[in-house]
């Protein structure tokens, strides 16, 4: 469970450095500086649960880097509404998977299903500014929702077994 949620965090991370590169300077920068900046706190944490409870990272992680970084910066290069349908098909797909998460975890891993609930609600947040910045406008929207919402339960997958 760690392992998967620290490979998630840190391609969100990458996403929005790619996103960054190419939309940071433009009207959207702050935005996704926002998200961006709360992703590494998100990652910071599971990176710090990682080393306390002795978890390794996934084998998949210099994929995650490169993959992160090109589905980021290839979706913004296809314009705004298209990284803001990134972001809210990555989100609802991430909201899913730490909502299954939270509901599996026993009473005795109150703290780590807080942390979980805590960042759910942040995932949820950035899928809101998503649809409020265009995403839905995004051309061929629900073919680039669709395709980016089922690579990320394949790294979802992915990252629980490797």
């Amino acid at each position: 469970m760690i392992r998967v949620d620290q490979a998630g965090e840190y391609g969100a991370q990458r996403i929005y450095e790619g996103q960054l590169r190419v939309l940071g300077a433009g009207r959207h920068g702050e935005v996704l500086r926002h998200m961006q900046a709360q992703e590494q706190v998100h990652l910071d944490a599971f990176n710090e649960i990682m080393t306390r409870r002795r978890v390794r990272p996934t084998i998949f992680s210099p994929f995650w880097h490169a993959a992160g970084y090109a589905l980021g910066a290839g979706t913004a290069l296809m314009g705004e509404k298209a990284a803001m349908a990134c972001t809210v098909a990555v989100e609802e797909t991430i909201d899913e998977h730490y909502r299954q998460q939270r509901d599996a975890l026993p009473d005795d891993e109150a703290e780590l299903k807080e942390t979980i609930e805590r960042f759910r609600q942040e995932e949820l947040e950035h899928r809101d500014i998503g649809l409020e910045h265009g995403a839905e406008g995004a051309a061929g929207y629900p073919i680039l929702y669709g395709a980016i919402k089922r690579a990320s339960k394949l790294a979802i997958w992915l990252s629980e077994r490797f």
